[in-house]
Order: structure tokens, then sequence, then C-alpha cells
């Protein structure tokens, strides 16, 4: 079987990372997450449940979803705050200072 090269990518404020590897033809995501070991770098994250994507598009079934080559599979922070809630905040602090 062959292999195939991928990327998975994580961030937080403070720190990016980005690691190629090859893995499996047939790894799926979440696995390929597991296999890259980055959660070594980040042990804060919750590497095992996270939301992941493609070149920034979520999916929907990590668990089952395949890695081709050369995709970067990219594991997403929970939002601190509902980005409309954020939204509202802005317009309201916008209009106090008028």
């Amino acid at each position: 079987m062959a292999d195939v090269q991928i990327e998975v990518a994580y961030a937080t404020p403070e720190k990016q990372r980005i690691l190629s590897l090859h893995v499996p033809e047939g790894t799926t995501c979440r696995a390929a997450v597991a296999l890259s070991k980055i959660a070594d770098e980040f042990p804060d994250a919750d590497m095992a449940s996270a939301p992941l994507g493609i070149f920034g598009k979520k999916i929907a079934t990590p668990e089952t979803t395949v890695v081709e080559d050369g995709q970067r599979i990219e594991i997403y922070r929970p939002l601190l705050i509902d980005p409309k809630q954020a939204r509202l905040n802005r317009a309201a602090r916008a209009t106090a200072k008028d």
C-alpha cells in the first residue's frame, strides 16, 4: 500500500504549527491527526474531539473521511464567543463612542 503526503495544522494565538508527514493510504482525518503527534506540542488542546477541516472547509465526519495526497488537515479551536454576538458587541461600542 502506498503512502500519501499530508500536512496537519493547528494554531493558538501564541503559536502555529504545520507538520508534514506521510500516512498510509486509507488513513482517516482523525487518525492522521493522531499519527502526526501534534497533540504533544499542544497538551491543553483536545485533539481527539476537536472539529477538523481540509483547506478551510469543515469535515462533517473526520472519523470516516479518508485523507488524500497533498491535503492539509486543520484542527479548529472552539470559539470563545459567537461571531454574531461579537459583531453586536462591536456595534454597541461604536454607537457608545458617538
